[in-house]
């Protein structure tokens, strides 16, 4: 059975009960006959069907944002944003699609020498909670009009979220099995993915549940794209218009409730501005309005779940009893629903949590550093490597930063922030293989090497 729970009152709203093994292999095989079909679609006629898809997400934003903050929680002016973006990476691939996997010309001794990219099969998606539609749309966009169909295994606490990603497909026009849902438990993950129909796999999630989901798939020789963790630096430097980067700091930590891989998680704080930086975050979180998610005045909501919040409660508190010093916040509060304090902690004490792990809610560490040596060394002495923001107007100090950071997005002076443009993905445990744009619809295609002698042409070929 599966609760759609609401994170502000805790209240259930709907349940559902999981495929039984009979309705899972109907579905199955389903994604794998309509593949063969799909497969064979042109572009034109894709392009078509998501740019419908692209015009329901703009067409209903308001109501399917409503859906994401009743079941995860997110304010809702993030939650229709979160719509309209599903809208926009659609129209990226409708726009691009085609010229990103179209033939390319190879210098060989042959007639015709070039590569192309073919789709391969029924492509399972493993998705998380925290951008119910965005994470989805991010991978079936470009994996569908690449010709391939996709399998939907989303977080148990958004089942609703789930099944309108299906009605959304079939709403637009697309051959039911183009785009399953499948409400399934975790426990059920392995099965499917040793299913020969699948043919591949990506997660987006915590790092054990990348390790054991690219561990199932090496055995059965699939290709896996893995978006995993982060615990994301936010570095200041002197030359940085401090105004900007502490109003940035506070969204930055904050975007999602606190509940994004890409958020800002650590401030690593050039001792020449470190004090009047840190007066500003703290100021800036303690101005947020706390409420009611579904409010549009409100800045920060609940954490998803109750586990969440307990999780988020331990490892401050850990932190703190090891010798951080507490800034302001550190307390869940008392109200209905799953709500923390915004929270800044500084004099992180190294092995602690706030120090090494990912904190998943509205909980800022702040660290001192003498120079842009320190800086870089304090930013890479984590586990993962997703995002990085650096804050400098010096030349040299941002190129160093783009070439040292370990991570696989560095803004300057920005947020950072997924794009449909650009390649999305980390390094070390944050996973691997890239999402979005040119790299994103090229992960999941059998890119073949064709080579051509006689007088093949473009129209086609002739024999003697």
């Amino acid at each position: 059975m599966m609760e759609s729970i609401n994170p502000a009152t805790g209240e259930v709203v709907a349940s559902f009960e999981e495929l039984t093994d009979e309705e899972l292999d109907a579905r199955l095989a389903r994604a794998e006959e309509t593949f063969r079909r799909h497969r064979r679609s042109t572009f034109a006629e894709r392009a078509a069907l998501l740019g419908r898809l692209a015009d329901l997400f703009d067409a209903q934003a308001e109501a399917l944002g409503r859906l994401m903050t009743e079941e995860m929680g997110k304010p809702i002016g993030a939650a229709v944003a979160e719509a309209r973006k599903c809208a926009w990476a659609c129209r990226y691939y409708v726009e691009n699609g085609e010229a990103l996997l179209a033939d390319g010309p190879v210098a060989t001794d042959a007639d015709r020498s070039y590569v192309r990219y073919l789709p391969i099969g029924p492509v399972l998606a493993v998705m998380p909670w925290n951008f119910p539609f965005w994470q989805v749309i991010r991978f079936a966009a470009p994996a569908v009009m690449a010709g391939n169909v996709g399998l939907l295994k989303h977080a148990s606490n958004v089942p609703r979220c789930a099944l309108k990603l299906e009605e959304l497909f079939l709403e637009a026009g697309f051959e039911e099995g183009v785009f399953q849902t499948l409400l399934v438990g975790s426990g059920r993950v392995a099965g499917i993915i040793d299913d020969p129909r699948v043919r591949a796999v990506t997660l987006t999630g915590s790092t054990p549940a990348g390790s054991a989901v690219a561990e199932r798939a090496g055995k059965r020789i699939k290709k896996t794209v893995l978006e995993l963790g982060g615990s994301d630096p936010f570095i200041v430097m002197p030359s940085a218009d401090l105004e900007a980067a502490a109003r940035t700091a506070v969204q930055a930590r904050v975007i999602n409730n606190g509940q994004s891989c890409i958020a800002a998680k650590r401030f690593i704080v050039h001792e020449a501005v470190y004090d009047p930086f840190v007066e500003r975050l703290v100021a800036g979180m303690e101005a947020l309005r706390i409420g009611d998610p579904m409010d549009p005045e409100t800045d920060l909501g609940p954490l998803a779940t109750e586990a969440i919040l307990a999780g988020v409660e331990a490892q401050v508190r850990e932190t703190v009893d090891a010798g951080a010093r507490l800034l302001t916040g550190g307390r869940r509060l008392d109200r209905p629903g799953f709500y923390y304090a915004p929270t800044v902690l500084a004099e992180i004490p190294e092995g602690t949590p706030a120090w090494e792990d990912e904190i998943f809610g509205p909980v800022a560490s702040v660290f001192r550093v003498s120079d842009i040596d320190e800086a870089i060394r304090v930013a890479n002495a984590t586990p993962f490597g997703l995002g990085s923001s650096a804050w400098t107007n010096d030349p040299t100090e941002e190129e160093r930063f783009v070439n040292e950071l370990e991570a696989g997005l560095t803004f300057i002076n920005a947020m950072v922030a997924s794009d449909p443009r650009m390649p999305f993905g980390g390094v070390k445990a944050s996973g691997y293989g890239r999402e979005l744009a040119r790299d994103g619809i090229r992960e999941f295609v059998n890119i073949k090497s064709v080579y051509v002698k006689g007088r093949a042409t473009g129209e086609g070929a002739e024999t003697e």
